[in-house]
């Protein structure tokens, strides 16, 4: 159901608050540059320390500014079933395209409770719904068996795939219908897993490089293997950089601070990445032309 490269966004802030004119402003130059879609209040938008007003007033933010020009898929994941429930009903009610839900974590469910989970919150709200597997935040594996299980349910229509794992993803693809989408998590994966019958990639570096994100994955899809690689390769270090500074989401706001689109401000317990990181990113951006942004908002 959805295809391409959809930007996991940051959520600036300033002074403490959210900063609603830097948000606004990376929307703008994410859709100017051709990404397919949006996802706020994800991992990368530091959902765990949004309030529940700020979660909904980033969705509705996200959605306004958008005004139906790509699709947005709200994160509305959550270790309560009923806190899930809620906020997955606010981003409906704010106009979002789909939900992505994470497995819930800390509580550390079985794979029987993991389908009564998603399950309640695909029976509770009639939206298209993304399944998250990130066991390295949520401690708890999705089995493929178990997301094959769920993907029967009409408003689970994909899984966003971060375990790292390419036999499980090729497994997840062995096991469901050929229309589930299995959509990469984790940008340094995507290649593998167009070749593996992906579809996408939810990306956190997309906020870069947009555009050459979402070339690699439609030119695979058009069958453009080799022009997809070399896309792929060409920007791979600056990736590995940006991601690898540190916990997602200090490396990418430490690039987009750099490059003057929002401050480099994160909410504790998160903070800034060390002097050394800082310095291997800006050279990685120095390298690809990237420091000077276009349409800054600072």
């Amino acid at each position: 159901m959805f295809r391409g490269a959809y930007t996991a966004l940051v959520t600036p802030f300033k002074n403490g608050q959210v900063d609603y004119a830097a948000l606004e402003g990376l929307i703008e130059s994410q859709i100017s540059k051709g990404i397919d879609g949006l996802v706020p209040c994800g991992t990368t938008g530091e959902s765990p320390t949004l309030n529940e007003k700020e979660h909904g007033e980033v969705i509705a933010f996200t959605v306004k500014t958008v005004r139906k020009r790509v699709p947005i898929i709200a994160g509305t994941g959550s270790n309560s079933t009923a806190e899930a429930i809620q906020l997955t009903r606010h981003a409906k009610e704010a106009g979002a395209d789909a939900a992505l839900l994470v497995c819930p974590y800390y509580n550390k469910p079985s794979q029987k409770g993991l389908v009564a989970h998603f399950t309640a919150i695909a029976d509770a709200v009639d939206i298209p719904q993304i399944l998250y597997n990130i066991p390295g935040r949520s401690v708890v594996n999705m089995a493929p068996e178990t997301i094959a299980e769920l993907s029967r349910h009409r408003n689970i229509v994909g899984v966003k795939e971060a375990s790292g794992n390419l036999e499980q993803m090729t497994r997840i693809k062995a096991l469901c219908d050929p229309d589930f989408s299995l959509v990469s998590g984790d940008d340094v994966l995507t290649l593998p897993i167009l070749s593996v019958g992906g579809v996408g990639v939810i990306s956190v570096t997309s906020h870069l490089i947009p555009a050459e994100t979402s070339r690699i994955v439609h030119a695979y899809l058009e069958g453009k293997a080799e022009e997809s690689r070399e896309l792929f390769m060409k920007y791979f270090d600056l990736v590995k950089t940006v991601m690898g500074a540190d916990v997602n989401p200090v490396g990418i706001k430490t690039a987009l601070a750099l490059r003057g689109q929002i401050t480099e401000e994160l909410r504790l317990p998160l903070v800034p990445a060390s002097a050394e990181a800082k310095e291997a990113i800006r050279k990685q951006l120095d390298r690809h032309g990237l420091l000077a942004a276009a349409g800054k908002t600072r």
